[in-house]
């Protein structure tokens, strides 16, 4: 049996209405035509579908199990037609993004979930990533869209600003290099550090700069929390070096001293990355401009 869309949505109509006149009307039909379809339908199913009488139609017991099927099908072409004519707009689909621990924990989440609330068929998956791998992944088109530090070589690829987002090093106060204005890294390793999870982006970017200097760190334990290193810092355990947007705005009353790190790299900025051709219509390049208005309304807030 070969039914078309026109035929079920015409033989539920003559169910509904019990009359042929009716359901031809609503199909745009001419009476015959509507009626030579539904003959069609009968002669491909090899049975009645309908008992016609005096006051018009109704379905036979083929035609109700007929009439149950076509209701789902034409649910389901209904709800086909609605999720392409929205991938059509750019409207659904998910996004993957990469980003560092800083962007995941502090600079990011308030937005994404302004985003999502706008767009309800727009699903994000968001991963956790170093800068490095970050950038890699946006060039090897493994991910949809990154944020990542500007220290990273993003040439041929579309980059706007994000935020800055310094790294420095909280000490317990009254320690001795709680006298300098800032702190160099190499200095910092000299000393017992409080440290991020060791699965985070966030540590695996301090051990690369660490493995630079050709010191390791010396990590006396690793928290989910920047609240719980700096409990830990406090309490004489260690230093740790963490992005100042994370620590609170009642530091200062704490028994910490915080310290800008001196090295160019800790002084940085996050970016957002996206492959050159990525289209403002598809979910990642709506995100990608949502994020750009979001920081440049914020950046003007912040002048006036």
């Amino acid at each position: 049996m070969r039914f078309d869309w026109t035929d079920l949505q015409l033989f539920v109509y003559a169910c509904e209405a019990g009359s042929m006149t009716a359901a031809a009307s609503r199909s745009h039909l001419t009476l015959a035509a509507a009626s030579a379809r539904l003959r069609g339908m009968e002669a491909q199913a090899g049975v009645a579908l309908l008992l016609r009488h005096s006051r018009g139609v109704r379905p036979t017991a083929a035609g109700e199990a007929l009439l149950r099927h076509a209701h789902a099908v034409l649910a389901q072409m209904a709800q086909l037609r609605g999720e392409l004519a929205l991938h059509g707009r750019g409207a659904l689909g998910k996004i993957h993004l990469m980003c560092n621990t800083s962007a995941l924990v502090q600079h990011l989440p308030p937005l994404l979930a302004a985003f999502l609330r706008e767009h309800p068929a727009i699903d994000t998956v968001v991963e956790e990533s170093a800068s490095p791998l970050t950038v890699q992944a946006v060039r090897q088109g493994a991910t949809d869209m990154g944020i990542a530090s500007d220290a990273e070589d993003m040439t041929g690829l579309q980059t706007a600003f994000f935020c800055n987002d310094p790294l420095v090093l909280v000490l317990p106060r009254g320690h001795a290099l709680a006298r300098s204005r800032s702190v160099a890294f190499e200095q910092a390793l000299d000393l017992e550090l409080v440290g991020y999870s060791a699965s985070s982006a966030l540590h695996t970017y301090l051990s690369l700069q660490a493995a630079q200097l050709g010191k390791p760190m010396r990590v006396r334990a690793n928290l989910g929390s920047f609240e719980a290193m700096c409990t830990l810092v406090e309490q004489g355990v260690g230093a740790a070096v963490v992005p100042a947007a994370v620590l609170g705005k009642d530091v200062g009353s704490r028994r910490l001293t915080v310290r800008p790190l001196s090295d160019a790299w800790a002084k940085r900025s996050l970016v957002l990355c996206a492959p050159v051709d990525l289209a403002e219509s598809q979910p990642a390049g709506r995100l990608f401009r949502f994020l750009m208005e979001e920081i440049e309304i914020a950046d003007k807030s912040r002048n006036f």
